[in-house]
């Protein structure tokens, strides 16, 4: 990791850049795959399984017996740690059903709003180095909820063809309709343009790499809606001399786990506290299954010191981490300065781990920066909200001159005339 003292507040947008791929051989990688499928259909996804996966198949569409199976090999420990989760993750969501109140903005005119759920949307769930079982858990849980009729699963297949067990458990257990065996940029093409075997969903669900990212962005080009940017994972933490170097460290190094493209950055106010954090990531390190993966990620990842908190909270700020942790004193007064983040975790206790699985809220956030504009993954996310109004002749007469005025001076006469004609006909009855 690198470190770094004190930088200028000039230098803090080149220190907020995320590694990331040659964005035009990106562009052109993801185009081509998405026109591919769209052309050649389950073709073109067979293909590009042999291609990025390296296995050769005869049908997408999980069969029974697949999950069957897969159920069998889930052991009753993992099944209660998924039903812990599973209880959490519903109780959160379910608490977002919220039935909005009917405002009668004038006398006489009456307006509300009302959630209706998305008919079909499609979960990406990845499982190339690691199978995210718990993804099945954050996108079905919230669809479910929100009434989805059709929920279909996506999601890459080992060299033998297999959907991973406990990815195939969790999307039976929360009522997944379908599932895909295909990963990477092809599966979103699937998921966009439908083919002989694949259903073409309304929006799509998931975090990726950057190859997903990008071909969710055609996705969107294409008129199918999607949840967020979210690609390659990211953690900041800040850490003053409170803080457990132990457990920072292993803060860090979970999410180096993810990638070789995940990153993740400490600030702190203590320059011991950074150096024993760094003894112990070395320290942890050695012990860690994934290490070589952690080691790329730690080469893009940064240490930096700030004299005090409060720049800390400002450089967090301008990041705008996917997930923040405050491994610190006196929160209370760091939450209220926190404007960009998608997920915040506060004081030592609270690792970025538990809400990877299992405190209920939703590990589906917004990376890259983009938790300066959009909020993770919520019930919200599953519905379109549709506005009503209901006007009676006495609220038409209240607003009906200030529309007329309004309609006139942006010359939109028709506009004006629908008013117009109503305000004359209950005149006409007045007058009768």
């Amino acid at each position: 990791m690198k470190i770094i003292e004190q930088p200028l507040k000039s230098n803090w947008s080149n220190l907020v850049r995320r590694p990331i791929i040659k964005e035009e051989k990106l562009d052109n990688a993801v185009r081509q795959i998405m026109l591919d499928v769209k052309q050649k259909g389950d073709l073109a996804i067979f293909q590009y399984n042999a291609k990025f996966d390296g296995v050769n198949l005869d049908r997408l569409i999980v069969s029974p017996k697949e999950i069957e199976a897969a159920i069998l090999t889930i052991p009753n420990q993992l099944k209660a740690a998924i039903e812990v989760a599973r209880k959490n993750i519903t109780a959160f969501h379910q608490s977002q059903h919220i039935v909005e109140p009917i405002v009668e903005t004038t006398k006489g005119v009456k307006c509300w709003r009302k959630s209706v759920a998305i008919e079909s949307v499609g979960l990406y769930i990845p499982a190339g180095t690691a199978p995210l079982f718990s993804t099945v858990l954050m996108l079905g849980i919230p669809a479910k909820i929100a009434g989805c009729k059709k929920i279909v699963l996506c999601t890459p297949v080992s060299k033998s063809g297999k959907v991973p067990a406990s990815i195939l458990y969790t999307a039976q257990l929360i009522g997944v309709d379908i599932i895909y065996k295909m990963g990477g940029a092809q599966a979103i093409a699937g998921l966009t343009y439908g083919t002989e075997s694949i259903q073409k969903v309304d929006k799509i669900f998931g975090p990726g790499n950057q190859f997903v990212a990008k071909a969710k962005e055609f996705a969107q080009q294409a008129g199918i809606a999607i949840d967020l940017p979210a690609g390659p994972s990211e953690l900041l933490i800040i850490a003053d001399q409170t803080a457990v170097p132990e457990f920072v460290a292993a803060d860090l190094l979970s999410q180096a786990e993810h990638g070789v493209d995940s990153q993740v950055i400490l600030l702190s106010n203590d320059k011991v506290m950074i150096e024993k954090v760094l003894a112990e990531v070395v320290k942890q390190l050695v012990d860690l299954p994934r290490q070589a993966i952690a080691k790329l990620a730690l080469e893009n990842s940064k240490v930096i010191f700030f004299s005090t908190l409060e720049d800390c909270v400002l450089f967090s700020n301008t990041y705008a981490p996917e997930h923040l942790i405050l491994a610190a004193t006196q929160t209370e007064n760091l939450v209220d300065k926190i404007t960009n983040a998608g997920s915040v975790f506060i004081g030592n206790y609270s690792c970025e781990s538990a809400g990877d699985y299992a405190s209920g809220t939703n590990h589906t956030l917004p990376t890259n920066g983009f938790a300066k504009t959009y909020s993770g993954v919520s019930l919200d996310s599953f519905v379109k909200k549709i506005t009503f109004q209901e006007l009676s002749k006495e609220g038409i007469k209240n607003i009906g001159e200030a529309i007329e005025v309004m309609a006139t001076e942006e010359k939109l006469y028709g506009h004006k005339n629908a008013v117009t004609l109503r305000l004359n006909n209950l005149e006409d009855e007045e007058n009768k």
